[in-house]
């Protein structure tokens, strides 16, 4: 049977923007994040991150880190009984200076390939999925996949809102405070 999705952008959204995250000690959950997740784990929903990592294109920190952060991530989450059910990200970045991923895909959002291969890995209900972010990549990329999109206003949320989307083409669904907030805005 199929389930509902929650695609959720990483830095800015679930934890604290940092930038690039190029040390274990940067990466700092936001507040909310753990029941936000726990709450869709509870509703049934799928919890699947999506992120955009080019640090490791552009040679600021080895793929190895990624996947450091990505245990932090869940070791932290667990701890507030939450679950990912998937993590998908893109290293690459066009000019990149690591050549092994120096490259333009369809993965790097606003592309849409890490929701088609959590779609190639899970049996999705798209029609009833979300994609939660904080930039108007993450929002152009819902709705080229043809999802529902909710912006949240941390991170880089609140800029962009402010002077990226008056101009913008793709414009979210709903505006939440934070990702807790907009998860209550799915379930409520």
């Amino acid at each position: 049977m199929k389930k509902p999705a929650v695609f959720m952008d990483r830095d800015g959204t679930v934890n604290e923007q940092m930038g690039y995250i190029n040390h274990l000690d940067r990466f700092v959950l936001l507040p909310g994040a753990g029941k936000a997740i726990r709450l869709l784990n509870e509703a049934g929903y799928l919890a699947i991150i999506v992120s955009n990592q080019s640090g490791v294109a552009r040679g600021y920190f080895p793929v190895n880190l990624v996947y450091q952060v990505h245990e932090k991530m869940e070791t932290l989450l667990k701890t507030d009984g939450a679950t990912l059910d998937g993590i998908y990200f893109c290293p690459h970045y066009p000019s990149g200076k690591v050549s092994l991923y120096a490259m333009g895909c369809d993965c790097r959002k606003p592309g849409t390939g890490l929701i088609r291969k959590a779609e190639a890995d899970f049996d999705i209900d798209m029609e009833n999925s979300y994609v939660i972010g904080d930039r108007c990549s993450d929002i152009e990329m819902a709705h080229k996949a043809g999802l529902k999109s909710i912006l949240v206003k941390t991170g880089y949320g609140k800029g962009d809102l402010a002077y990226v989307f008056p101009q913008f083409p793709f414009q979210p669904l709903h505006v939440a405070e934070d990702l807790l907030d907009g998860v209550k805005w799915i379930l409520g």
